[in-house]
Protein backbone atom coordinates (compact mmCIF):
# COMPACT_ATOMS: atom_id res chain seq x y z
CA UNK A 1 0.00 0.00 0.00
CA UNK A 2 3.05 2.31 -0.34
CA UNK A 3 1.52 3.88 -3.47
CA UNK A 4 -1.63 4.69 -1.50
CA UNK A 5 0.46 6.44 1.18
CA UNK A 6 2.29 8.36 -1.54
CA UNK A 7 -0.96 9.63 -3.00
CA UNK A 8 -2.30 10.50 0.45
CA UNK A 9 0.84 12.62 0.96
CA UNK A 10 0.20 14.40 -2.33
CA UNK A 11 -3.37 15.19 -1.33
CA UNK A 12 -2.14 16.53 1.99
CA UNK A 13 0.38 18.72 0.14
CA UNK A 14 -2.34 20.00 -2.15
CA UNK A 15 -4.52 20.87 0.85
CA UNK A 16 -1.87 23.31 2.08
CA UNK A 17 -2.51 25.50 -0.95
CA UNK A 18 -6.32 25.47 -1.04
CA UNK A 19 -8.06 28.71 -0.19
CA UNK A 20 -5.60 31.15 -1.71
CA UNK A 21 -7.43 31.94 -4.96
CA UNK A 22 -7.40 35.26 -6.70
CA UNK A 23 -10.10 37.89 -6.38
CA UNK A 24 -12.28 39.03 -9.25
CA UNK A 25 -10.33 42.27 -9.39
CA UNK A 26 -6.89 40.76 -9.46
CA UNK A 27 -4.68 39.42 -12.19
CA UNK A 28 -2.26 37.33 -10.15
CA UNK A 29 -2.87 34.39 -12.47
CA UNK A 30 -1.29 36.26 -15.37
CA UNK A 31 2.07 34.74 -16.29
CA UNK A 32 4.96 36.80 -17.65
CA UNK A 33 5.18 36.32 -21.42
CA UNK A 34 8.54 34.78 -22.30
CA UNK A 35 10.72 37.05 -24.41
CA UNK A 36 11.86 34.81 -27.23
CA UNK A 37 13.09 37.60 -29.46
CA UNK A 38 16.61 37.64 -28.04
CA UNK A 39 18.71 40.74 -27.61
CA UNK A 40 19.92 43.27 -30.13
CA UNK A 41 22.47 42.26 -32.73
CA UNK A 42 25.66 41.34 -30.94
CA UNK A 43 23.74 40.93 -27.67
CA UNK A 44 22.50 37.85 -25.83
CA UNK A 45 21.72 34.64 -27.68
CA UNK A 46 18.11 34.05 -28.65
CA UNK A 47 16.18 32.09 -26.01
CA UNK A 48 14.72 28.71 -27.04
CA UNK A 49 11.09 28.68 -28.11
CA UNK A 50 8.66 27.65 -25.36
CA UNK A 51 6.21 24.81 -26.18
CA UNK A 52 2.88 26.65 -26.30
CA UNK A 53 -0.77 25.61 -26.55
CA UNK A 54 -3.38 28.12 -27.69
CA UNK A 55 -7.18 27.75 -27.55
CA UNK A 56 -9.34 30.73 -28.51
CA UNK A 57 -13.08 30.15 -28.39
CA UNK A 58 -13.92 33.13 -30.62
CA UNK A 59 -11.15 32.43 -33.15
CA UNK A 60 -10.46 28.68 -33.24
CA UNK A 61 -8.54 28.98 -36.51
CA UNK A 62 -5.58 30.25 -34.48
CA UNK A 63 -5.60 27.28 -32.07
CA UNK A 64 -2.39 25.38 -31.41
CA UNK A 65 -3.56 22.04 -30.02
CA UNK A 66 -0.15 20.39 -29.71
CA UNK A 67 3.44 21.37 -29.01
CA UNK A 68 6.70 19.55 -28.43
CA UNK A 69 10.04 19.93 -26.70
CA UNK A 70 13.14 17.91 -25.95
CA UNK A 71 13.99 17.19 -22.34
CA UNK A 72 16.85 15.95 -20.20
CA UNK A 73 16.21 13.63 -17.26
CA UNK A 74 16.13 15.46 -13.94
CA UNK A 75 15.33 18.85 -15.44
CA UNK A 76 12.11 20.70 -16.27
CA UNK A 77 10.75 21.97 -19.57
CA UNK A 78 8.66 25.16 -19.76
CA UNK A 79 5.22 24.66 -21.22
CA UNK A 80 2.84 27.57 -21.82
CA UNK A 81 -0.97 27.34 -22.12
CA UNK A 82 -3.11 30.25 -23.38
CA UNK A 83 -6.86 29.58 -23.15
CA UNK A 84 -9.24 32.42 -24.01
CA UNK A 85 -12.99 31.91 -23.78
CA UNK A 86 -15.85 34.03 -25.04
CA UNK A 87 -19.29 32.70 -24.09
CA UNK A 88 -17.95 29.91 -21.88
CA UNK A 89 -16.85 30.39 -18.28
CA UNK A 90 -13.76 28.36 -17.42
CA UNK A 91 -13.86 27.26 -13.81
CA UNK A 92 -11.18 24.57 -13.53
CA UNK A 93 -8.10 23.35 -15.38
CA UNK A 94 -7.17 19.65 -15.47
CA UNK A 95 -3.72 18.28 -16.32
CA UNK A 96 -2.60 14.70 -16.84
CA UNK A 97 0.87 13.23 -17.31
CA UNK A 98 1.56 10.10 -19.37
CA UNK A 99 5.09 8.74 -18.93
CA UNK A 100 6.37 6.39 -21.66
CA UNK A 101 2.87 5.44 -22.74
CA UNK A 102 2.08 3.90 -19.35
CA UNK A 103 -1.23 5.75 -18.96
CA UNK A 104 -2.56 9.19 -18.05
CA UNK A 105 -2.28 10.12 -14.39
CA UNK A 106 -3.43 13.29 -12.61
CA UNK A 107 -0.70 15.91 -12.59
CA UNK A 108 -0.98 18.62 -9.96
CA UNK A 109 2.47 18.98 -8.38
CA UNK A 110 3.23 21.95 -10.59
CA UNK A 111 5.21 25.16 -10.51
CA UNK A 112 4.11 28.31 -12.30
CA UNK A 113 6.57 30.87 -13.63
CA UNK A 114 5.38 33.66 -11.37
CA UNK A 115 6.82 34.31 -7.93
CA UNK A 116 3.73 36.10 -6.64
CA UNK A 117 1.27 33.39 -7.73
CA UNK A 118 -0.24 31.27 -4.99
CA UNK A 119 -1.09 27.73 -6.02
CA UNK A 120 -4.85 27.38 -6.02
CA UNK A 121 -5.95 23.76 -6.19
CA UNK A 122 -9.25 22.04 -5.70
CA UNK A 123 -9.11 18.95 -3.47
CA UNK A 124 -9.25 16.65 -6.52
CA UNK A 125 -6.04 18.22 -7.86
CA UNK A 126 -7.57 20.46 -10.54
CA UNK A 127 -6.65 24.14 -10.69
CA UNK A 128 -9.26 26.57 -9.40
CA UNK A 129 -9.64 29.25 -12.08
CA UNK A 130 -10.86 32.01 -9.87
CA UNK A 131 -11.43 35.67 -10.59
CA UNK A 132 -9.90 37.12 -13.77
CA UNK A 133 -8.82 33.72 -15.07
CA UNK A 134 -12.35 32.55 -15.88
CA UNK A 135 -12.12 34.04 -19.37
CA UNK A 136 -8.40 34.45 -20.08
CA UNK A 137 -5.68 32.05 -18.94
CA UNK A 138 -1.96 32.39 -19.60
CA UNK A 139 0.07 29.94 -17.52
CA UNK A 140 3.64 28.75 -17.91
CA UNK A 141 4.38 25.46 -16.19
CA UNK A 142 7.71 23.88 -15.30
CA UNK A 143 7.06 20.36 -16.61
CA UNK A 144 9.33 17.76 -14.97
CA UNK A 145 11.28 15.20 -17.00
CA UNK A 146 11.27 11.92 -15.03
CA UNK A 147 14.03 9.34 -15.03
CA UNK A 148 13.52 7.34 -18.24
CA UNK A 149 16.08 6.20 -20.83
CA UNK A 150 13.95 6.79 -23.92
CA UNK A 151 10.35 7.75 -24.52
CA UNK A 152 7.78 10.51 -24.40
CA UNK A 153 6.16 12.36 -21.53
CA UNK A 154 2.80 13.71 -22.68
CA UNK A 155 1.09 16.46 -20.70
CA UNK A 156 -2.59 17.06 -21.51
CA UNK A 157 -4.40 20.30 -20.56
CA UNK A 158 -8.10 21.22 -20.64
CA UNK A 159 -10.55 23.46 -18.81
CA UNK A 160 -14.05 22.72 -17.57
CA UNK A 161 -17.20 24.62 -16.66
CA UNK A 162 -17.45 22.75 -13.35
CA UNK A 163 -16.17 19.62 -11.65
CA UNK A 164 -14.48 17.48 -14.29
CA UNK A 165 -12.90 14.04 -14.44
CA UNK A 166 -9.22 13.21 -14.99
CA UNK A 167 -10.28 10.12 -16.96
CA UNK A 168 -12.97 11.80 -19.09
CA UNK A 169 -11.93 14.96 -20.91
CA UNK A 170 -15.47 15.47 -22.27
CA UNK A 171 -17.04 15.89 -18.82
CA UNK A 172 -18.10 19.56 -18.58
CA UNK A 173 -15.41 20.48 -21.12
CA UNK A 174 -14.82 24.20 -21.67
CA UNK A 175 -11.66 24.46 -23.83
CA UNK A 176 -9.04 21.93 -24.92
CA UNK A 177 -7.69 19.39 -24.79
CA UNK A 178 -4.15 20.19 -25.89
CA UNK A 179 -0.96 18.19 -25.49
CA UNK A 180 2.67 19.08 -24.87
CA UNK A 181 4.98 16.16 -25.68
CA UNK A 182 8.45 16.07 -24.15
CA UNK A 183 10.86 13.68 -25.90
CA UNK A 184 13.68 11.93 -24.06
CA UNK A 185 16.42 10.12 -25.99
CA UNK A 186 15.03 8.34 -29.04
CA UNK A 187 11.45 9.06 -27.99
CA UNK A 188 10.51 5.39 -28.38
CA UNK A 189 8.19 4.15 -25.61
CA UNK A 190 8.66 0.64 -24.20
CA UNK A 191 5.93 -1.97 -24.49
CA UNK A 192 3.10 -1.00 -22.13
CA UNK A 193 2.91 -3.06 -18.96
CA UNK A 194 -0.11 -3.58 -16.73
CA UNK A 195 -0.55 -1.43 -13.66
CA UNK A 196 -0.50 -3.69 -10.63
CA UNK A 197 -1.93 -3.11 -7.13
CA UNK A 198 -1.47 -5.63 -4.32
CA UNK A 199 -2.91 -6.28 -0.86
CA UNK A 200 -5.89 -3.96 -1.27
CA UNK A 201 -8.38 -4.22 1.61
CA UNK A 202 -11.98 -3.04 1.51
CA UNK A 203 -14.20 -3.23 4.59
CA UNK A 204 -17.86 -4.08 5.00
CA UNK A 205 -19.76 -0.79 4.71
CA UNK A 206 -21.35 1.37 7.34
CA UNK A 207 -24.45 3.32 6.36
CA UNK A 208 -22.85 6.58 7.47
CA UNK A 209 -20.07 6.16 4.89
CA UNK A 210 -17.23 6.07 7.42
CA UNK A 211 -15.67 2.76 6.36
CA UNK A 212 -13.02 2.29 3.65
CA UNK A 213 -15.30 0.38 1.31
CA UNK A 214 -14.54 1.83 -2.14
CA UNK A 215 -11.55 1.62 -4.46
CA UNK A 216 -10.19 3.87 -7.20
CA UNK A 217 -8.43 2.30 -10.17
CA UNK A 218 -7.17 5.78 -11.07
CA UNK A 219 -4.85 6.35 -8.12
CA UNK A 220 -4.80 2.93 -6.38
CA UNK A 221 -6.49 4.43 -3.33
CA UNK A 222 -9.08 3.09 -0.90
CA UNK A 223 -11.81 5.62 -0.05
CA UNK A 224 -14.37 6.33 2.59
CA UNK A 225 -17.48 7.58 0.84
CA UNK A 226 -17.88 10.50 3.24
CA UNK A 227 -14.56 12.07 2.18
CA UNK A 228 -16.46 14.53 0.02
CA UNK A 229 -17.87 15.12 -3.44
CA UNK A 230 -14.57 16.22 -4.98
CA UNK A 231 -13.51 12.58 -5.23
CA UNK A 232 -16.74 11.09 -6.55
CA UNK A 233 -15.29 10.63 -10.06
CA UNK A 234 -12.41 8.65 -8.51
CA UNK A 235 -14.60 5.87 -7.07
CA UNK A 236 -14.92 2.78 -9.29
CA UNK A 237 -16.39 -0.01 -7.18
CA UNK A 238 -17.21 -0.94 -3.62
CA UNK A 239 -17.39 -3.98 -1.35
CA UNK A 240 -20.33 -5.28 0.68
CA UNK A 241 -21.30 -8.50 2.40
CA UNK A 242 -24.91 -9.44 1.62
CA UNK A 243 -26.99 -8.86 4.71
CA UNK A 244 -30.70 -8.61 4.03
CA UNK A 245 -33.35 -7.82 1.45
CA UNK A 246 -32.19 -8.28 -2.14
CA UNK A 247 -28.66 -8.80 -0.87
CA UNK A 248 -29.48 -11.94 1.18
CA UNK A 249 -27.10 -14.72 0.29
CA UNK A 250 -24.77 -12.50 -1.78
CA UNK A 251 -21.98 -12.90 0.78
CA UNK A 252 -18.69 -11.25 -0.33
CA UNK A 253 -19.59 -8.98 -3.25
CA UNK A 254 -18.37 -6.14 -5.47
CA UNK A 255 -20.63 -3.55 -7.07
CA UNK A 256 -19.96 -0.58 -9.31
CA UNK A 257 -20.36 2.83 -7.72
CA UNK A 258 -23.46 3.44 -9.86
CA UNK A 259 -25.18 0.23 -8.73
CA UNK A 260 -23.86 0.07 -5.18
CA UNK A 261 -26.88 1.35 -3.26
CA UNK A 262 -29.27 -0.88 -5.19
CA UNK A 263 -27.05 -3.95 -4.75
CA UNK A 264 -26.22 -3.42 -1.10
CA UNK A 265 -29.85 -2.72 -0.28
CA UNK A 266 -29.20 0.32 1.92
CA UNK A 267 -28.32 3.88 0.87
CA UNK A 268 -24.78 4.79 1.94
CA UNK A 269 -24.43 8.37 3.12
CA UNK A 270 -22.32 10.49 0.77
CA UNK A 271 -22.57 8.22 -2.26
CA UNK A 272 -25.26 10.19 -4.06
CA UNK A 273 -24.67 13.95 -4.63
CA UNK A 274 -26.46 16.35 -2.30
CA UNK A 275 -28.67 19.12 -3.65
CA UNK A 276 -26.24 21.82 -2.52
CA UNK A 277 -23.21 20.27 -4.24
CA UNK A 278 -21.54 21.65 -7.35
CA UNK A 279 -23.12 20.18 -10.53
CA UNK A 280 -25.37 17.94 -8.41
CA UNK A 281 -28.15 17.82 -11.01
CA UNK A 282 -25.85 16.44 -13.71
CA UNK A 283 -23.50 14.33 -11.56
CA UNK A 284 -22.90 10.73 -12.62
CA UNK A 285 -21.41 7.71 -10.86
CA UNK A 286 -18.94 5.29 -12.42
CA UNK A 287 -20.09 2.06 -13.97
CA UNK A 288 -17.99 -1.12 -13.92
CA UNK A 289 -18.74 -4.55 -15.35
CA UNK A 290 -17.67 -7.84 -13.73
CA UNK A 291 -17.51 -11.52 -14.72
CA UNK A 292 -15.92 -14.62 -13.19
CA UNK A 293 -12.97 -15.64 -15.34
CA UNK A 294 -13.25 -19.00 -17.04
CA UNK A 295 -9.76 -18.85 -18.59
CA UNK A 296 -7.53 -17.20 -15.97
CA UNK A 297 -6.82 -18.85 -12.63
CA UNK A 298 -4.69 -17.52 -9.78
CA UNK A 299 -1.43 -18.80 -11.29
CA UNK A 300 -2.23 -17.33 -14.71
CA UNK A 301 -3.12 -14.02 -13.02
CA UNK A 302 0.34 -13.88 -11.46
CA UNK A 303 1.96 -14.42 -14.87
CA UNK A 304 0.26 -11.44 -16.58
CA UNK A 305 2.73 -8.58 -17.15
CA UNK A 306 1.83 -6.79 -20.41
CA UNK A 307 -1.20 -4.65 -21.21
CA UNK A 308 -1.92 -6.59 -24.39
CA UNK A 309 -2.43 -9.79 -22.39
CA UNK A 310 -5.72 -8.33 -21.14
CA UNK A 311 -7.14 -7.49 -24.57
CA UNK A 312 -9.18 -10.71 -24.59
CA UNK A 313 -11.51 -9.47 -21.84
CA UNK A 314 -15.02 -8.58 -23.03
CA UNK A 315 -17.45 -6.46 -21.05
CA UNK A 316 -20.28 -8.27 -19.31
CA UNK A 317 -23.72 -6.75 -18.60
CA UNK A 318 -23.41 -7.08 -14.83
CA UNK A 319 -22.28 -4.31 -12.52
CA UNK A 320 -22.18 -6.65 -9.53
CA UNK A 321 -20.47 -9.94 -8.72
CA UNK A 322 -21.39 -11.94 -5.61
CA UNK A 323 -20.38 -14.98 -3.56
CA UNK A 324 -16.67 -14.31 -4.03
CA UNK A 325 -14.16 -16.78 -2.59
CA UNK A 326 -10.41 -16.78 -1.98
CA UNK A 327 -8.60 -17.74 -5.19
CA UNK A 328 -11.33 -16.41 -7.51
CA UNK A 329 -10.23 -14.31 -10.48
CA UNK A 330 -12.66 -11.65 -11.72
CA UNK A 331 -12.52 -10.04 -15.15
CA UNK A 332 -13.70 -6.41 -15.43
CA UNK A 333 -14.09 -3.48 -17.78
CA UNK A 334 -14.25 -0.09 -16.06
CA UNK A 335 -16.21 3.04 -16.89
CA UNK A 336 -13.43 4.25 -19.21
CA UNK A 337 -12.96 1.04 -21.19
CA UNK A 338 -9.88 -0.20 -19.33
CA UNK A 339 -9.70 -3.99 -18.94
CA UNK A 340 -8.36 -5.80 -15.92
CA UNK A 341 -8.32 -8.71 -13.48
CA UNK A 342 -8.95 -9.00 -9.73
CA UNK A 343 -7.60 -11.93 -7.69
CA UNK A 344 -9.21 -12.52 -4.28
CA UNK A 345 -6.49 -13.26 -1.71
CA UNK A 346 -8.35 -13.14 1.65
CA UNK A 347 -11.85 -12.71 3.08
CA UNK A 348 -12.82 -11.99 6.67
CA UNK A 349 -16.48 -12.92 6.25
CA UNK A 350 -19.17 -10.90 7.92
CA UNK A 351 -21.19 -7.71 8.08
CA UNK A 352 -19.23 -5.93 10.82
CA UNK A 353 -17.22 -2.89 9.85
CA UNK A 354 -13.91 -4.62 10.63
CA UNK A 355 -14.73 -7.52 8.29
CA UNK A 356 -13.00 -7.21 4.94
CA UNK A 357 -11.97 -8.57 1.55
CA UNK A 358 -8.39 -8.46 0.29
CA UNK A 359 -7.35 -8.63 -3.36
CA UNK A 360 -4.78 -7.83 -6.06
CA UNK A 361 -5.51 -5.95 -9.31
CA UNK A 362 -3.93 -5.84 -12.76
CA UNK A 363 -5.30 -3.26 -15.19
CA UNK A 364 -4.37 -1.75 -18.53
CA UNK A 365 -2.64 1.63 -18.30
Amino acid sequence: MRKQLKYTFLICTIALFIGSCSSDDGSVFDTPIPDNTGGEEGGEDEEPEVATLVFNESNPSSNQISASANGEVGTTVPGRVIFTSDATTQRRMYITQNISGQGEMPFSAFDLVSDDLDKALKPDGSIDLDGATKKAIDFTFALPVPDIDNGEIVYTFWTTTGKGDFRDITKRLALGAGQITVTVGTGTNPTAEVREFTDIQLFAPAQDGTTESFFSLLNETVYRINVGPEFRAFWDFGYYYGASGDSAGDNASFASTEQYDASFGFPVEGLQPGEDEENSETETLNQMFFASSTTIDAAAFDAVTLSGELDFIASSDSQTITNLSVGDVVEFVDNYGKKGLIKITAIEAGFNNNDFIEFDVKIQP
